[in-house]
């Protein structure tokens, strides 16, 4: 149950980059930049319900059970089908356009994206705090 709860986001590292690399317009970088994001997260077992909650009202809600395929959703609305993993307290799955993991660290929730385009790898780091 180390993931339930609530988690505002204090800092995050890589930000413009990674953002722009996935195609996000600048005018909703800019707006996001200094959002404080909201993360939700429900965990039963192994079976999870986390929650974003970006600015304007958007939110995205992905429910999953680790290790099986499930339907998710990208903050652009892209729907795929992929499987959440977990080693050593950490979560890992694969979007279309990165690789993202979420762990707990220090009491804080870290959530690393890794993109590798053909130009050099983007990374997203994102540390929240338990609110």
């Amino acid at each position: 149950m180390a993931f339930s709860g609530k988690w505002e986001t204090e800092t995050q590292q890589g930000y413009d980059e990674f953002c722009k690399l996935l195609g996000i317009p600048d005018d909703v970088i800019e707006r996001g930049r200094d959002y404080k994001l909201v993360t939700e997260v429900v965990e039963n077992g192994d079976e999870y319900a986390w929650t974003q909650h970006y600015p304007a009202n958007h939110s995205v809600t992905n429910k999953f059970v680790i290790g099986k395929e499930c339907d998710m959703e990208t903050i652009g609305g892209k729907k795929f089908k992929a499987t959440v993993t977990r080693d050593n307290g950490k979560l890992s799955v694969r979007f279309p356009n990165y690789h993202h993991t979420s762990e707990i660290s220090g009491g804080k929730l870290i959530e690393t994206s890794t993109a590798t385009p053909a130009k050099g790898t983007v990374i997203l780091i994102r540390t929240s705090k338990k609110i």
